[in-house]
């Protein structure tokens, strides 16, 4: 599984075919905000929307769902949940599941949040 960086993030506004995953609790994103194109999936609730239809999952997350193919990168507020999402993500069988490991606290310092 590889890590995705910073750089990687900054720029999936042009890359509609990667999906990222905030995996904090909505708390957390109240208290801080999102990084722009995450859909926020709270980790104790994520196997289960993972398995969703993917008319249910776009109903209730306003996307479409991945496909078991699809690059999808998780992020947390320091890694270690964004870590523990990839590994569900790729037991379900998600190929491409990356851990973004700088999390919030990396997109923050560098956006000067």
């Amino acid at each position: 599984m590889s890590i995705a960086t910073y750089e990687e993030v900054l720029d999936l506004p042009n890359h509609p075919e990667k999906v990222l995953i905030d995996v904090r609790g909505a708390d957390e994103l109240a208290a801080t905000g999102q990084i722009p194109t995450s859909i926020n999936i709270p980790l104790p609730t994520l196997e289960q929307a993972l398995n969703l239809s993917a008319d249910e999952f776009k109903a209730k997350f306003g996307h479409d769902k991945p496909s078991p193919d699809q690059e999808v990168i998780f992020h947390c507020k320091l890694g270690g949940r964004a870590q523990t999402a990839a590994d569900l993500a790729t037991r379900l069988g998600y190929t491409n599941a990356r851990n973004y490991k700088g999390s919030w606290t990396e997109w923050a310092a560098k956006q000067g949040l």
